[in-house]
């Protein structure tokens, strides 16, 4: 004590007393039932809480990430942690300083705390490891404890390295639309070949079965609990790859020995405590993210994310900071299959039908007649197939795994190994695609009147944005909204808003049915009734089904089936429900330029009893990765819209 005076001279300690104060105040506010300091002796606590008084420990960066405080509004701080075991002072999680007095006195008895029922130094790890580095904790006087289950669990992982795994986003399920991070723990006694038996840390929010739409509207608003779990990462793959047809990304992080100590640790700390759960905010991505900072405090990821958070750009941002090393792929299970379909010959693309139609007829003198390497690519091709259908399909999935044991039999009694062919994923590497949020800039007429456009779209990509790193054929647009002033008017307005956006093209093959989907929940303005420039409110939905080819580069045909009800004042009364189709096609015309062309008929019924025929022209022209060309032209009703516009991701 005499030389922490010492180096603080009279001034600096009339400076600290007041928090010296505070903080043996604060300690006496700690229940105390248990407290009988059992392990050392309350003389080298109160030195203990002097020192982190001194050095001002609570204000340290590496404190506030453990605890997760972030600055609130009124120039506080608050934990973003929602679990009341997670603290051990009753005001733990708005005081940083009086959860660090807490957990220094909890640290000096073996009294169980939190919901995993330990005494401090084993539930809180971290927290008892960096604080003993920090203050040089005296073992003799506070003995540390042996914490057999953490060093067990700690152990099991054989740590040597982090990756960041992505799957990509998947278009039938509203929470993974926007694709989904978790860490991967790389053993030390692993190879690449043999991670797949690794373990995982995850973050997912707790949910009741069958939640349906009732997630989306509920994890909205943070009503469901969020935690940290290790699985097998195996189960991981064959979630996403083989039964959600998702392809994977992992993403080797450059963290040193000591730093994937400290994120293990951290995890630990966090096994039994939850956030609540936000599906734009606090989510998988956002909490990963955490985690990595518990490893190096000295980054701040969190803080790119004031508002929301989507897995992509927390990988770019992971990128962009030095933190990935080594990248590589593991394709679906789906890609497997179309990329060796597509190597075939219109030939062998019939027996791989037929073959998984009716293993029977690989015994045809057709199929056998084929070299042997080709029979067995063919039947490797085929049971990828029908495990992808039979991957957790429980008893529905009885069929296919009968033909695949005809199909395996038959492969095992070829006695060659066929020619690998490169399968890439679909989606490219999804941090090197265009950034998720776009502004653009932009003129243009409508019915010879001019304008000028600025345009916004919160998120993240549409049929015709760049499309490497994005699912193709696929369109998510979240809160996007344009706004035009017209030269004839004084001022600007609103001319579109929209909520959501979502389109699933779904190309039809001979192995694939799934349908096309879409739905659009916004504002546009119209001209109807005599109104120029009328707002309008859009919900429409619709069904359909896609096929592609390839007579330029890539092309893509659709149908819809569809219903749309809007709401304007422009109508008479006031609304109007009816339905019809669209018909168009999506077209890569070279690798930076994309056509899109569509007509729909609409013919409402009920409301205001009218109809409307719509034509679309889009083209887009990519200049870089975050800058793109872009001109439309819309046609709805005798109303004509053409705007050229420039864009740019970010």
């Amino acid at each position: 004590m005499r030389f922490w005076l010492q180096r603080l001279g009279p001034h600096g300690f009339f400076r600290i007393f007041p928090v010296i104060f505070l903080l043996t105040f604060l300690t006496c506010l700690v229940p105390s039932h248990g407290i009988s300091s059992p392990l050392g002796d309350q003389s080298y606590l109160n030195e203990l809480l002097s020192r982190a008084a001194i050095l001002r420990l609570a204000e340290e960066r590496e404190w506030q990430v453990l605890l997760h405080y972030r600055r609130t509004w009124l120039g506080g701080v608050e934990s973003m942690q929602d679990d009341p075991g997670f603290f051990l002072a009753p005001q733990g999680k708005t005081n940083p300083q009086a959860e660090l007095a807490a957990t220094l006195t909890h640290f000096f008895v073996d009294e169980v705390v939190g919901r995993s029922k330990q005494p401090a130094q084993c539930a809180f790890v971290a927290r008892y490891h960096w604080l003993k580095e920090r203050l040089l904790f005296d073992d003799a006087r506070l003995p540390p404890l042996p914490c057999e289950r953490f060093k067990n669990w700690f152990d099991e992982f054989n740590a040597e390295a982090i990756s960041l795994i992505f799957p990509t986003g998947f278009m039938n399920n509203p929470s993974s639309m926007f694709g989904h991070t978790f860490l991967r723990v790389d053993g030390k006694d692993q190879t690449p070949q043999t991670r797949i038996l690794a373990y995982t840390i995850n973050y997912a929010a707790q949910l009741p079965p069958n939640a349906g739409l009732e997630y989306a509207v509920k994890g909205l608003v943070g009503m469901y609990p969020g935690y940290f779990s290790t699985i097998p990462y195996y189960l991981k793959v064959q979630e996403y790859r083989d039964i959600d047809n998702r392809d994977i990304w992992e993403y080797r992080l450059n963290l040193t020995e000591r730093q994937v100590t400290r994120l293990l640790m951290h995890t630990w700390e966090l096994g039994n405590a939850y956030f609540d759960y936000y599906f734009f905010g606090e989510n998988c991505a956002y909490h990963i993210l955490s985690l990595i900072e518990a490893a190096e405090p000295s980054v701040h990821l969190l803080d790119a994310f004031p508002a929301y958070t989507i897995p992509v750009d927390t990988v770019r941002l992971l990128r962009e900071s030095g933190l990935v090393g080594e990248v590589t792929s593991r394709p679906s299970r789906s890609t497997l299959v179309r990329r060796k379909r597509a190597s075939m010959t219109g030939d062998e693309r019939g027996w791989l039908d037929r073959a998984i139609r009716n293993p029977a007829e690989i015994r045809e003198d057709g199929f056998q007649s084929l070299h042997s390497e080709r029979q067995a690519f063919i039947l490797e091709a085929a049971s990828d197939y029908l495990l992808q259908h039979s991957a957790g399909a429980g008893e529905e999935g009885v069929p296919y795994r009968e033909k695949n044991r005809t199909i395996l039999r038959a492969r095992s009694e070829l006695k060659v190994t066929p020619s690998a062919v490169r399968i890439e994923p679909y989606v490219t590497q999804p941090d090197l695609g265009h950034g998720t949020s776009r502004i653009g800039v932009g003129a243009g007429w409508r019915n010879h009147r001019a304008f000028e456009e600025v345009s916004f779209r919160g998120a993240y990509h549409d049929l015709l944005d760049p499309e490497p790193g994005y699912t193709p054929d696929a369109q998510i647009e979240a809160v996007s909204i344009s706004v035009r002033h017209y030269h004839d008017q004084s001022q600007a307005r609103v001319e579109r808003f929209g909520l959501i956006n979502i389109t699933s093209l779904a190309p039809i093959d001979g192995l694939s049915r799934s349908p096309s989907w879409k739905v659009n929940v916004g504002m546009n303005t119209i001209r109807h009734n005599g109104c120029q420039l009328c707002s309008n409110g859009v919900a429409s939905g619709g069904i359909g089904a896609a096929m592609e080819s390839s007579l330029f580069k890539r092309e893509v045909y659709f149908a819809f089936a569809e219903a749309e009800a809007n709401y304007s004042k422009a109508y008479d009364e006031h609304h109007r429900v009816g339905g019809g189709g669209t018909v168009g096609v999506l077209s890569d015309l070279t690798d930076r330029w994309k056509l899109m062309l569509s007509g729909t008929y609409l013919r409402y019924a009920l409301g205001d009893k009218s109809e409307d025929l719509r034509w679309f022209v889009g083209s887009r022209y990519t200049l870089s990765q975050d800058w793109a060309l872009r001109v439309e032209y819309n046609h709805r009703d005798r109303d004509n819209d053409v705007v050229f516009s420039i864009q740019a991701f970010f």
